[in-house]
């Protein structure tokens, strides 16, 4: 009789060391099959080479990719803490659709109950975002932009055919801008949602493992 062949793993990737710490601050046994935490430093260039040179390992062949991390928050009446659940991600290189996206925000919102789950496209930039260039995306259709997220599912679906999503912690909103007043407040906040979200991720992954029907 032959073995069963390994569920296929999960690579979530973060960017900043204390994206990392929050991720890291669970313990990943409620997951199925292997999880890693990759940290891939910031910035779609670091992004793209961590994600392709992780992916290029054995025992990653088909592994379901999740970005994650803090994001800005483009449209009007966010807050910090509130989550982004990517339905793609989008750069000048291209779109990525994301898989399960339902499902997640629904498991989202038992995990972290209380905070506002809200989904649409996400955009990438090579830059922090900041003042009038907010209303430029927003005017694109996106609801929140980061650095690593389009870059990590572009290299994952250039490396091969596998799920893909993007979950982001909105860190800094148009009525709540780094760089003013209460800032630390609403990192900690951020930082606390992060570190609570990895069950909702498992859920993700466990039901890309489930047979279809």
């Amino acid at each position: 009789m032959s073995a069963q062949p390994a569920p296929a793993p999960l690579l979530i990737a973060c960017a900043l060391g204390i994206e990392h710490l929050a991720l890291r601050s669970r313990d990943h046994g409620g997951a199925g099959g292997q999880v890693t935490v990759l940290r891939t430093g910031m910035g779609p260039r670091a992004a793209e080479r961590s994600v392709t040179r992780r992916l290029a390992e054995p025992g990653f062949a088909g592994a379901a990719v999740l970005a994650t991390g803090f994001c800005a928050g483009l449209a009007p009446g966010m807050h910090p803490g509130d989550l982004v659940v990517a339905d793609e991600t989008r750069d000048p290189s291209g779109n990525v659709p994301c898989v399960g996206t339902d499902l997640l925000v629904k498991e989202l919102a038992r995990t972290v109950p209380g905070r506002t789950v809200h989904t649409g496209p996400v955009t990438g930039s090579d830059h922090v975002v900041r003042g009038p260039e907010r209303s430029d995306l927003l005017a694109t259709g996106a609801i929140a932009v980061d650095m690593e997220s389009a870059a990590t599912l572009l290299s994952a679906v250039r490396t091969g055919e596998r799920p893909v999503a993007a979950v982001r912690v909105v860190v800094d909103a148009p009525e709540h801008e780094l760089v003013r007043i209460g800032t630390v407040r609403g990192g900690i906040s951020a930082f606390r949602v992060l570190s609570s979200v990895l069950p909702a991720f498992y859920e993700w992954h466990r039901s890309l493992l489930l047979p279809r029907r």
